[in-house]
């Protein structure tokens, strides 16, 4: 089960993993050739990059409920809101229950603390707390460049996919290419496939796997053939898709020999957007109403 510390830690996950698969679909636009096939394939892109950059500029703007689910079977759910500035999870239910009267007091101290703590900090302090959220979003976005350099893309299909109609693309690892950072690292060893909606040039879907060992410099470990993640989306309201199912099952191996595995799944919903913080006694009876 993972730990307060972990968990904050983990929490850029949603949007690196919304980062990049954007930045896989931009980086098609740079890569095209110039034939008649591939010039459809380029403007496809591009539509697609309008749309997830909207996607990505208002995903800060929405509370959410979060559940995940862990590799030992816990799902645990989270009402998920933005309070003075950056998203904080408030507890509402283990394993699908309400939690009890005084996990729900315990949960409301935490949130209260949090409040408070937030509301007295200097104008400074606050500064860098929003500051350093927004900067793991940034860093997502500068990984673009280097998608351009690590894959090729080629339209793969034109396929169903549940309601969708959708165009799939394929991304495979580029011979010769030399990350630059640790960040890059993982990617010549990783290939992806997406899936866009040929109606609103959303992506729906994309997957991505690691199929060689990739080494990361700076860690005493090595992520290992098997590492692999989806992500899905859906329209939550107008023209705006967020992410709705995350999935990851990694392999890696400590110190080179020790083998280590994990696997995580989480879920989204109830997305709409926030124009204060909420109480969440308020939310945690809202969420538990629509289970």
């Amino acid at each position: 089960m993972l730990t307060e510390r972990e968990r904050r830690l983990r929490k850029p996950v949603r949007f690196s993993i919304v980062s990049f698969a954007l930045n896989l679909l931009v980086s098609v636009v740079l890569l095209v050739a110039a034939s008649p096939a591939q010039t459809d394939v380029n403007a496809i892109i591009q539509k697609s990059v309008e749309a997830n950059n909207r996607d990505w500029d208002a995903d800060p703007q929405f509370a959410y409920t979060e559940q995940d689910l862990d590799g030992k079977g816990v799902r645990k759910t989270y009402d998920v809101t933005n309070v003075l500035g950056t998203p904080y999870e408030h507890l509402v239910a283990i394993n699908g229950k309400p939690l009890s009267a005084s996990q729900k007091a315990e949960e409301q101290r935490k949130y209260d603390r949090v409040l408070s703590e937030r509301k007295s900090e200097s104008p400074e302090k606050r500064a860098q707390r929003i500051a350093k959220f927004d900067a793991d979003r940034r860093r997502d976005h500068a990984m673009l460049d280097e998608l351009t350099k690590a894959f090729e893309f080629h339209l793969h299909s034109e396929q169903r996919l549940g309601p969708y109609n959708v165009y799939v693309l394929n991304a495979t690892p580029r011979h010769g290419y030399k990350p630059p950072n640790r960040d890059c690292e993982v990617l010549p060893g990783m290939r992806g496939r997406l899936w866009i909606d040929k109606k609103t040039y959303q992506w729906v879907k994309v997957e991505a796997e690691v199929i060689h060992p990739v080494t990361i410099e700076g860690f005493v470990a090595q992520v290992e053939p098997g590492t692999r993640f989806a992500v899905e989306k859906a329209p939550v309201e107008g023209d705006i898709w967020l992410t709705t199912h995350y999935s990851m099952k990694a392999s890696a191996k400590v110190l080179f020999v020790v083998p280590h595995h994990s696997q995580e799944e989480d879920t989204y919903s109830n997305y709409h957007r926030q124009k204060s913080s909420p109480e969440p006694e308020k939310a945690a009876k809202q969420t538990t109403a629509s289970q």
